[in-house]
């Protein structure tokens, strides 16, 4: 080759390489300049643009900050609310919600809140909330879990949408209709005399009258027994070894909340999270295990059934799911079971046992409505020889007006959110496609233009004449949700609930112990945030309703 030819080649190169250096330079700079401009249009100009667009409307907000939107507040007032115990007292508001008791008093029960670049509009207005959950329900959507919530609860009933979501409920709700759940009570009340056993046996064995018992906790290995009988039927032991491996999980993922908060953390192979992915596989494992095997056995159950016709035992949900499964080969999948048995006991043990500590809680603050709620067990149910029957729980009219009462101040789920799936009008507002509604349920229970001056107070006797009247607006009280995602569970927590107390009505009286703090503060649910140590004392003389304490 000649020497004008590497001339030639090299000229070529030369210029190849340096339009291609300055075009990769090039390309380069136009996708940073793109990214960066992507960056500030959602971190900056569209929450400009949604608070011009609200602010139109008259509403506001506290100011969108660059990035942290309104973390550094909110943070500080959770701090400071929960940073002491508070006085005993039902106004629990401004230290369960203190954002929204702060806000509020500036700019009205509807403001704009922003939870990084992330918007959420507060409503508290019941018209308005009857308008997300029924009749204009089809333009929201529940909004997505946070991802450590989400591995807990599983992907079913709580977290499914759409025509799937609709599928699962049909097939589930069997296990909730009241009739069934009643079959359950004769397993339900073992459990509870065997937890009350095992109080005064260690309350004889120290030669005391009374013990002191820190209820959450044994509320919550009471609820989630009834709840593995609920889910698991036939298949109990297996379903308690599970559940208790989920129940090592729920305290690894409470003690993330409180600790973590720098994104992407829960990937960083932490020895926690290592502990908490190690769980999680084996829980899916050994349910897949259980499944298989009860599948395998399902025509033995079928022909067990057929024999014992009348005599069936209460349908569970492991086994309802089965049958849908085997009945539309494909609609429901093995893994559909698993995710929803995940999903049962995350929400069915920690609402009935939280519902259990706070009425508990609140009969031992107020002596006189646990002595009015004794009288009627008494004579309803008998003595304590005498255990409440499924006829005897539809007729216990005042314990009833308690648990609405403590549902009422003390919900369960504090407040819910729900996002617009496209743009659509609330009570004469333009809401933005992708707008988060949060719903503060709390506020909602304790307003005094819906529930009167006493809004803060524990008075029963305002569900007299039932749920529907016990305040200026139907829907004033929401505990369990309201519209077609309404809580399907919420019929066994009742029932669990008033099964419980009046076991523990006709055996024992109890107070609060002197060291107890009032401190109820959220954490995915409403709970003591230093426990709640309860003394129980044996009745003298169960049979006449004597209560030792009231002489």
């Amino acid at each position: 080759m000649e020497e004008e030819d590497f001339f030639i080649i090299n000229i070529f190169y030369y210029y190849y390489y340096y339009y291609y250096s300055w075009l990769k330079l090039f390309l380069l700079s136009s996708f940073l300049v793109f990214f960066f401009i992507k960056i500030a249009v959602l971190l900056w100009w569209r929450p400009r643009k949604i608070e011009q667009h609200f602010a139109k409307q008259g509403i506001r907000g506290p100011p969108y900050r660059f990035l942290l939107g309104n973390a550094k507040e909110l943070v500080s007032l959770m701090i400071k609310a929960s940073s002491q115990p508070m006085p005993f007292s039902h106004n629990i508001l401004p230290r369960v919600l203190p954002f929204y008791h702060h806000w509020k008093k500036i700019y009205g029960g509807t403001f704009l809140v922003w939870f990084g670049p992330k918007v959420r509009l507060t409503v508290a207005d019941p018209d308005l909330i009857r308008e997300i959950f029924t009749s204009k329900s089809e333009f929201y959507e529940k909004n997505e879990a946070h991802p450590l919530i989400r591995q807990l609860e599983g992907d079913g009933l709580l977290s499914l949408k759409g025509e799937k979501w609709a599928h699962h409920r049909k097939i589930i709700t069997p296990t909730f209709h009241m009739e069934n759940l009643k079959m359950l009570i004769p397993m339900g009340a073992n459990s509870v005399i065997e937890m009350l056993d095992k109080w005064f046996s260690a309350a004889a064995l120290s030669n005391k009258n009374e013990v002191e018992i820190e209820v959450s906790e044994c509320f919550k290995n009471l609820s989630e027994d009834i709840v593995t009988r609920t889910a698991f039927g036939r298949s109990y032991e297996d379903g308690k070894a599970i559940f208790r491996l989920q129940s090592q999980q729920m305290i690894l993922t409470s003690e993330a909340f409180q600790k973590i908060s720098i994104p992407g953390y829960r990937f960083l192979p932490t020895k926690t999270n290592i502990k908490s992915w190690k769980l999680d596989k084996e829980i899916k494992k050994s349910l897949m295990k259980v499944i298989e095997k009860r599948k395998e056995n399902w025509r033995n159950e079928i022909l067990e059934q057929e024999q014992e016709e009348n005599e069936n035992g209460p349908k569970d949900l492991l086994g309802l799911m089965i049958q849908a499964s085997s009945q539309n080969s494909g609609m429901i999948t093995v893994n559909d079971i698993a995710e929803e048995c995940k999903s049962f006991f995350f929400a069915g043990g920690q609402t009935t046992s939280n519902l259990l500590t706070w009425t508990t809680v609140l009969l031992a603050m107020h002596p006189e409505w646990q002595v009015l709620a004794r009288d009627e067990v008494f004579k309803v149910c008998g003595p304590r020889d005498q255990l409440p029957s499924k006829h005897h729980l539809p007729k216990l009219k005042t314990l009833s007006m308690i648990l609405n009462e403590c549902l009422r101040l003390y919900p369960p789920i504090v407040a819910t959110i729900r996002r617009a799936k496209a743009d659509v009008e609330l009570g004469g507002c333009k809401i933005l496609n992708g707008t988060e509604l949060l719903i503060p349920i709390i506020a909602v229970h304790h307003d005094q233009t819906l529930w009167g001056n006493d809004a803060n107070e524990f008075n029963p006797t305002r569900f007299s004449d039932g749920v529907a009247r016990a305040s200026k607006h139907p829907v004033s009280f929401i505990p369990f949700g309201l519209g077609v995602r309404q809580c399907v569970g919420q019929n066994l927590a009742i029932l669990q609930a008033k099964l419980t107390l009046a076991i523990m009505l006709q055996r024992c009286s109890f107070r609060l112990a002197p060291h107890y703090q009032h401190a109820p503060t959220v954490l995915m649910l409403l709970y003591p945030q230093y426990g709640a140590p309860i003394i129980f004392q044996p009745l003298s003389d169960p049979i006449n309703g004597h209560d030792p304490t009231s002489s």
